[in-house]
């Protein structure tokens, strides 16, 4: 089995959209068309010596499936293909992405440094467990390069940034992140999942590393885990893959194989969401019982023209707060009957959730405040349902408040 040569696609011939379909396709001898999947721990070898060749990485070869499978490295290619990387190690979720950049890149006596405005998740990853590593974990504001200017240390090694950020949408500056940190000796690893390479391509922008939770976009049904570390040849494939061959957090075949097909209809999704996400976000503008919309797209957002300049489109998440407090959140969101009450994002359905005692609510009331999580917000990932009934339902649950 190996990849068809003449599917090895150039970019100057081809677009985004023929490349999440047609870039690094797997077939095997029995000419199938859809992307084969590989459900198999070991590979075998001719010989003895053919094991020796391949084990050293003297000979190409694959060995054991947790970091060598057909259907894994495919999507790995696909992925780093779009975001314009060298390469792409993909892992078992967004969180084991994560952790496998910062324990690749930083030793004990590090300090990394993260924005404020990050998923409540990441803030216990990074605060809980890798501060008992002895890397030093510190905090800056995502907008404001002084703050990050401030926060730097001699051994700050790492910058580790969401953008568009959850759930507020804010939005940083990744060029002038990523000039700092190199002027600093440091690198930059940005979150990408909101937007994924349709709308985003941190890469070309200076970051080192573009981090993925597939589980959502890429996936695109709410299916599978899944996560990806993209970025250079060297650091991302050589030495990221180096930790995940020892340590392990593999993705399985299978979910790699369902987020080959979600690559193959993203650039169509994503267009059909934010369509849809505009619409709501402009709509939820005009209701009485919202005290502020937080969506990038809109001409009031904080980050609008910053936005306009390094992205391609304005994504799929859309947060506002409400008046009256953790009450009305709640009152608005058991209100709704079309709206899928989760916490997980990027689907075909669209979900709503209150961040503050969900996806931010096992970090102090004190980090929710600086990212300015409050009571009364409401986060909605919008889905590819028609507009007007996702609005209507909304209406509905409004008229309870």
């Amino acid at each position: 089995m190996s990849h068809d040569p003449s599917l090895d696609l150039p970019d100057a011939e081809y677009g985004f959209a023929t490349l999440g379909i047609r870039h690094a396709e797997l077939r095997s001898a029995e000419r199938e068309h859809s992307p084969s999947m590989y459900l198999t721990s070991s590979f075998t070898f001719g010989s003895a010596a053919e094991a020796a060749a391949i084990f050293s990485g003297a000979q190409a070869g694959n060995i054991y499936g947790r970091f060598t499978n057909p259907t894994v490295q495919a999507f790995e290619q696909r992925l780093a293909r779009l975001e314009g990387g060298e390469s792409c190690v993909a892992t078992a979720s967004g969180m084991a992405a994560i952790l496998t950049l910062v324990l690749t890149v930083m030793k004990a006596g590090d300090h990394l440094l993260v924005s404020n405005g990050l998923f409540g998740s990441t803030i216990n990853l990074f605060n809980n467990y890798i501060a008992k590593l002895g890397i030093e974990v510190g905090y800056a504001d995502l907008t404001d390069i002084e703050s990050w200017r401030r926060g730097l240390q001699p051994n700050t090694r790492l910058l580790f940034i969401e953008t568009p950020s959850n759930p507020l949408t804010e939005i940083a500056d990744i060029a002038a992140l990523a000039e700092l940190a190199h002027a600093h000796g440091a690198q930059l690893a940005v979150d990408n999942c909101f937007l994924t390479p349709v709308f985003q391509q941190p890469l070309k922008l200076g970051a080192d590393y573009i981090i993925h939770s597939a589980t959502k976009f890429i996936d695109g049904q709410g299916r599978c885990l899944g996560g990806a570390i993209v970025g250079d040849a060297q650091r991302v494939g050589k030495d990221v893959f180096a930790f995940m061959r020892t340590a392990g957090p593999c993705l399985s075949p299978f979910n790699a194989w369902v987020f080959l097909k979600g690559l193959e209809t993203l650039a169509v999704r994503m267009r059909a969401h934010e369509h849809n996400a505009m619409q709501i976000a402009q709509w939820l503008q005009q209701q009485p019982q919202v005290a502020r919309v937080h969506y990038p797209g809109l001409p009031t957002h904080p980050q609008h023209e910053l936005a306009l300049r390094q992205q391609r489109g304005f994504g799929a998440i859309v947060s506002f707060d409400v008046h009256g407090g953790r009450e009305a959140a709640w009152k608005l969101i058991d209100g709704t009957r079309l709206c899928s009450i989760t916490a997980n994002l990027g689907d075909t359905r669209t979900t709503i959730t209150h961040p503050a005692t969900t996806t931010h609510g096992r970090i102090t009331a004190e980090a929710r405040a600086k990212a300015g999580i409050g009571e009364s917000l409401v986060r909605l990932s919008i889905g590819l349902e028609d507009a007007v009934d996702l609005i209507n339902d909304l209406q509905r649950a409004m008229r309870s408040l």
